[in-house]
């Protein structure tokens, strides 16, 4: 690699994953404490109510991630890159730093609730606006046979992001009492994303300073059309990268914040226990998301998408069966298996997404595809695997749910044109023929 190439690179690693620390400490922390400290009546009259209400806070903020791609690609084309950087990194840092001091519902009633939606609501906006210029920044810049595993750094910031949010909540739970974690301990890793954002601010600022990303920001120019155009002319890749990314990212949210509530709430497993496990998931997600991305320059794109969702397809039911165990070995077996399966199906999506897209919509294409998906997938992932669980106590029928889901977006990613491997990025004259429909 070149050395602005390893900037770019590191550029998107770093920042991506502290977005997604900030937006992971609070799945986690819905997963804990949110429903006792905000949702308290509702916690006192029906326990299982609140939880469900607290994993709803975490699916709000997807709702406004289509904005937030849209705002940020019109200051980018008007006002450039930098200043959409900053916006993203700065809003998710402050609304993550500003949670972390909010009053509870024993100290401000129903404001507290409130306030904390509108807080969740500014990370969804910033996180809206962050992956596709990241994606795009690393892929575009790319050799054609290394565009999978260049697209897979912006990717491995999603697990690096979840090991930093658990660890750090390891550690509390191992210095803390539960008095203390519940009266204090837990907003810690919310304050401490003021560090982290100063960090990743004054690295992105080096970024923007290298040819490369000065490139970039005339790319994204031109590669920002109305959004009218993108929902009329090119609908059908919009609604194929949505699918597609459903199941990969309800499954994700699962080992981000579902598996160890569910130790914890449901087995009656120490949390200290969970979190290890959490951590263990995180590491095979990371190595495998590696992995996805390289790989899917020599297999292929496709195919490399496929492997992934046929293993979590088959092992989405069995896998509850050893997290029932409530036996450490097994728990974490269980979620390590899971991540074999999310690597391949996630790694290469940011060369996948930016080969389906010609020059004209891309950003625009990339960044909404990608915020749809998270709405049919993630968003609601584990209010509705708690619904299922209140309903029935039966754990497996969530693996269903993402069974179901997974052969939904197997089925999308298989409609994908395998010719568009290794097209030009620059020119749309190679994407003749090339449609999902009719194959």
């Amino acid at each position: 690699m070149t050395r602005e190439e390893k900037k770019v690179l590191a550029g998107t690693l770093v920042g991506t994953t502290i977005e997604w620390y900030d937006f992971f400490i609070y799945a986690q922390a819905a997963g804990f404490v949110l429903a006792v400290l905000y949702f308290e009546p509702l916690g006192a009259e029906n326990p299982a109510l609140a939880q469900i209400v607290a994993w709803s806070s975490v699916g709000i903020s997807f709702l406004f991630r289509p904005l937030g791609a849209i705002v940020s690609g019109w200051l980018g084309d008007r006002f450039g890159r930098k200043l959409v950087l900053f916006i993203t990194l700065t809003g998710m840092g402050v609304a993550t730093v500003l949670i972390g001091m909010l009053p509870t519902y024993a100290a401000w009633g129903a404001a507290a609730p409130i306030l904390l939606i509108v807080l969740r609501i500014l990370q969804g906006l910033s996180a809206g606006g962050e992956w596709g210029g990241a994606a795009l920044l690393s892929v575009e810049h790319a050799p054609r046979h290394k565009r999978g595993l260049f697209g897979a750094y912006p990717q491995v910031g999603v697990p690096l992001g979840m090991l930093m949010a658990t660890g750090f909540m390891f550690g509390l739970n191992a210095v803390t009492t539960e008095e203390q974690f519940l009266a204090w301990g837990w907003r810690v890793p919310f304050l401490f994303s003021f560090v982290l954002i100063i960090v990743g601010i004054l690295i992105r600022l080096k970024v923007d300073e290298s040819p490369v990303f000065e490139e970039m920001k005339e790319r994204k120019k031109e590669s920002s059309a109305p959004l009218s155009e993108l929902v009329t002319t090119h609908k059908k890749y919009t609604f194929l990268a949505a699918v597609i990314f459903a199941a990969n990212n309800a499954a994700g949210y699962l080992v981000i914040a579902f598996f160890a509530a569910y130790g914890v709430n449901t087995l009656g497993m120490d949390r200290g226990a969970t979190l290890i496990a959490s951590v263990i998931g995180g590491v095979g997600w990371f190595a495998f998301t590696l992995f996805g991305g390289w790989i899917s320059d020599r297999w292929g794109r496709v195919r490399t998408f496929q492997i992934g969702y046929i293993i979590i397809i088959i092992w989405a039911i069995p896998m509850w069966f050893l997290l029932d165990t409530a036996s450490l070995p097994l728990f974490a077996l269980a979620i390590f298996i899971l991540t074999i399966g999310l690597g391949p199906s996630y790694g290469p999506q940011s060369a996948l997404y930016a080969e389906m897209f010609p020059v004209s919509i891309r950003f625009s294409g990339v960044s909404i595809g990608y915020a749809l998906g998270s709405i049919i997938g993630g968003a609601f992932a584990p209010m509705i695997s708690q619904a299922i669980l209140d309903g029935t106590g039966q754990s497996w029928l969530i693996g269903v749910y993402i069974a179901g889901l997974g052969i939904m977006s197997l089925t999308a990613v298989s409609l994908v044109p395998k010719g568009l491997q290794g097209i030009n990025l620059m020119d749309d004259s190679e994407r003749s023929g090339l449609s999902p429909v009719g194959r």
